[in-house]
């Protein structure tokens, strides 16, 4: 190979050490299963069974349903491991599909990917890997996870275009020490190099993209057969109050949308706010998205010191969504509010998404944490 990946950092001879690696069938997970079972680790593959693949002509770039199990058993039986697929579809359909349709019901913008780690793979496959004994839970995740005098934390990727650390901020510390990232040192292209030389059936399959569980691309369809009350019309506002038109439904809407409003004036307009309560959006020129801070509400802190109870300033790097960069800002906590403060406005931010905190803007630099960005301070979502 041309490049080895980053140890897992157990202290026994790998013949000895069972590991769990999470397979979705994508080419990266297979890489770090394959990996491990050639270092010779006693692997076992678990695939989790998310939802029903009910079309099987279901869009590219999903996981976790029809070929992808097919793909990561077949990855299984040509390195040589054991593979198991657990039926999580109730436990994803409570936490995941749910959390996502109730949120656009109350005004916010949510991010599935982020729940699915926070409440599938690190919760519940976390407590089976655990269950069966293993000493390490493996994942194809493009983040670091690394021992820096004697404190483990949680860092950036080397190949920023992959980096997935935004996904990652409610790990907890002590989750660090049992769950390893074996890609975090390599870049895409390396990875599907291995996948290649190991002569893996996914070597070039696309990479996951949008939400997996919404199988024809469109959310508003899965929303309006779960919660058609979303669909609701309601009023379009102005920014003075005046009504301007009727909308289709707050779930049609985010932060920041330009396109498919209702409304033509001339000038473009965005949604600027979105009030679930009295089923109004409001639109207004880009000046009215701008904003020097925002408000957070359970936060999960990974710093390599403790985090002070209240009455704090703490000069960080943060990102407000998955693809932008990391920003420099301020973080406060004063009474209990706890707040960031941009160095320069940010745009289009949109509660119900994360902040995540950052020592710096560059590959490999450390995750401090993170935390759900709420519409005001008094720790309301909307």
């Amino acid at each position: 190979m041309n490049k080895e990946l980053n140890s897992i950092g157990i202290n026994k001879k790998a013949s000895d050490t069972t590991v769990v690696v999470a397979m979705s069938g994508g080419v990266d997970s297979s890489v770090a299963a394959a990996v491990c079972a050639k270092q010779g680790y006693d692997v076992v593959g678990i695939t989790l069974q998310l939802y029903s693949s009910q079309n099987p002509a279901r869009k590219k770039g999903a996981c976790c349903a029809g070929q992808d199990i097919y793909d990561a058993k077949k990855v299984a039986d040509k390195v040589g491991i054991k593979h198991y697929v657990l039926d999580y579809e109730e436990q994803f359909r409570s936490a995941v599909i749910d959390d996502f349709t109730d949120s656009y019901q109350n005004g916010l913008t949510p991010i599935p990917c982020v729940r699915c780690n926070e409440k599938i793979k690190f919760r519940d496959l976390y407590q089976t890997a655990k269950d069966l004994g293993a000493s390490s839970l493996i994942t194809g995740h493009y983040v670091s996870n690394k021992s820096i005098n004697g404190k483990r934390g949680l860092f950036r990727a080397r190949d920023i275009n992959k980096d997935q650390s935004y996904f990652m901020f409610t790990l907890k510390k002590d989750q660090l020490d049992f769950i390893k990232f074996p890609l975090g040192d390599l870049t895409k292209d390396q990875t599907r190099a291995i996948a290649t030389e190991l002569q893996l059936i996914n070597a070039e399959k696309p990479d996951s993209q949008d939400i997996c569980f919404v199988q024809d691309g469109k959310y508003i369809n899965l929303i309006n057969k779960l919660n058609p009350n979303t669909l609701a019309k309601g009023n379009i506002l102005s920014v003075s109050g005046e009504v301007l038109g009727q909308h289709d439904g707050i779930a049609n809407y985010t932060i920041g949308q330009r396109r498919g409003l209702g409304y033509a004036s001339g000038e473009p307009n965005y949604v600027v706010d979105i009030d679930h309560v009295k089923n109004e959006i409001t639109i207004g020129a880009k000046e009215y998205l701008q904003t020097k801070d925002i408000y957070l509400k359970d936060i999960n802190w990974l710093g390599p010191n403790e985090l002070p109870a209240d009455k704090f300033e703490i000069p960080m790097f943060v990102k407000v969504r998955s693809t932008s960069n990391p920003v420099p800002a301020i973080f406060k906590r004063h009474g209990g509010v706890t707040k960031i403060e941009f160095n320069d406005p940010e745009y289009g931010i949109s509660p119900g998404q994360a902040c995540v905190f950052y020592e710096s803007d560059k590959s490999l630099s450390r995750v401090l944490g993170g935390g759900w960005i709420i519409k005001d301070k008094n720790n309301t979502l909307n």
